[in-house]
């Protein structure tokens, strides 16, 4: 079984399935009606949109299958609340090989190197396919982490969830993105994205959770429409 990144964010033998303490990291105390309200929230939001969209998904899945043949959804390991780890859904939008094509990649181009160190993302991602770039630039491939939320590994707002090589770069700040779920949006989400600096990515997820409410997170809910739609820092 894995271990939990940090003892501050030791992993509880039992999540409600409904309802769960949260504390803020200024000390704020959240009650057991308002946490449950935000999971009301996700589960509101999160039906709709797969009930609206449920169409569009198969369509999706469909082309997905016929331009690259193999798995249609990619499940990668990603850390949650309380350091848990679940695997985040996603349209599969690289190779199938694509850990492959990346260590070549790397080895092969400093600068590359160079980028995928300082942001784990790179501008020119010999990985992704064709429709992939397309779903990726649209945030459609991000469409399956509905059913994260549903069961609630995820919320709809919080900030993106990470991997175990990005925990060294929040540092004693680790703390506070374990006090919530990652979210499908957020404030870093819709603030620039890839366009920002790590760093910067991890101001705006301390100041997320110091901030959180149901208005703040619907208001971001609202930002996440134009920030889709410019496609700001999306790559």
């Amino acid at each position: 079984m894995a271990k939990s990144i940090d003892a501050a964010c030791t992993v509880s033998t039992y999540y409600s399935a409904f309802v769960e303490p949260f504390t803020s990291a200024s000390g704020r105390s959240i009650s057991p009606l308002q946490s449950g309200a935000w999971r009301c929230f996700d589960i509101a939001v999160a039906s709709a949109v797969l009930l609206a969209v449920a169409p569009f998904l198969l369509f999706i899945a469909a082309v997905l299958f016929v331009t690259d043949p193999g798995p249609i959804f990619f499940a990668h390991r990603r850390i949650g609340l309380g350091g848990r780890y679940f695997y985040c859904l996603k349209f599969r939008s690289m190779r199938v090989n694509a850990d492959a094509i990346l260590r070549d990649h790397l080895s092969a181009d400093p600068e590359a190197r160079r980028e995928w160190e300082a942001t784990y993302k790179l501008r020119d991602d010999p990985r992704i396919t064709p429709i992939g770039m397309l779903l990726r630039k649209l945030s459609f491939d991000e469409f399956p982490q509905l059913l994260n939320v549903l069961a609630g590994d995820m919320s709809i707002v919080g900030p993106r969830p990470i991997v175990d090589a990005e925990v060294p770069r929040y540092g004693r700040y680790i703390r506070h993105y374990c006090r919530v779920r990652p979210g499908l949006t957020g404030l870093w989400q819709t603030s620039g994205r890839s366009d920002t600096s790590y760093r910067r990515r991890v101001a705006m997820d301390v100041s997320y959770v110091e901030r959180k409410s149901l208005a703040f997170d619907a208001w971001l809910l609202c930002k996440t429409v134009p920030a889709v739609v410019f496609a700001r820092g999306s790559y």
